[in-house]
């Protein structure tokens, strides 16, 4: 019994480790399908035999859990300190969402992975851009990325980091992911879509720990969240999805 809840400890502290949620990473995956060429959009589907990027969406979090990619546990996130950027944080030696990502994209564009590689990276990244646009992904180190500090949202104690992984997205618009779609990329001119694509991952994650920062100064430990802390967040959180959409397209497009 007492080896069963140690066990069990251990599965729901290694799941704090991911973000968005669910909903968060459909969100991000179905923009960015939305927003792929025809040509991009076959040959993807193609090496994903025959899957959407949405249908893919959230497997690297169960993968990541497994023996054969638990080297990836890593991946996820890149913490960053107050007064750091990600190039002058010390790095994680197992690696980071910033690296990966730019490992990954290498891999993708080399043609020289087999088919069950391709597929797999293809999994890898779309799940990766979700992440590294979830603030609490370049959340502090001291604290873990928020999973140390605690606060009360709508009178239940709840960690950071898991305050931001589901219930935000969830409760803020009640849509699907297919709505979150068309409420934000839909009516998104092209013209912003190109500024939005610019920049490289170490400046995306910058971009994530600069709104990590916002969220810990009005997120202090033991803060009574509620409807205010939605109403002062809300297009924060509206614009992470739509950039990690728009990016993870951009990325896609450009490597095919």
């Amino acid at each position: 019994m007492k080896r069963f809840l140690l066990i069990l400890i251990s599965a729901l502290y290694a799941l704090t480790g991911f973000c968005w949620g669910q909903k968060g990473h459909d969100v991000v995956a179905y923009i960015a399908e939305c927003n792929l060429k025809p040509k991009t959009y076959k040959k993807v589907v193609k090496a994903l035999d025959g899957h959407s990027l949405t249908y893919y969406a959230n497997w690297m979090d169960n993968a990541s859990n497994t023996d054969e990619y638990r080297y990836t546990k890593t991946w996820h996130y890149a913490n960053v300190d107050k007064g750091f950027t990600y190039e002058t944080m010390k790095k994680n030696e197992k690696g980071d969402v910033v690296t990966a990502i730019n490992e990954i994209v290498a891999k993708l564009k080399s043609g020289e992975l087999t088919p069950e590689e391709e597929a797999v990276n293809l999994k890898f990244l779309i799940h990766l851009v979700g992440d590294i646009h979830a603030p609490m992904h370049a959340g502090r180190l001291s604290d873990i990325g928020g999973n140390r500090t605690y606060v009360t949202y709508f009178g239940k104690k709840t960690k950071l980091h898991s305050l931001w992984d589901t219930p935000m997205v969830e409760d803020i618009h009640r849509w699907s992911y297919t709505e979150w779609q068309q409420q934000l990329d839909k009516h998104c001119p092209k013209k912003v879509k190109k500024q939005i694509a610019a920049g490289t991952a170490a400046d995306w994650l910058d971009e994530s720990h600069h709104v990590a920062t916002a969220i810990y100064d009005a997120s202090p430990e033991n803060k009574k969240l509620s409807y205010d802390y939605q109403n002062q967040f809300a297009k924060t959180l509206e614009q992470r999805l739509l950039y990690g959409g728009i990016r993870l397209a951009m990325l896609l497009n450009d490597i095919y």
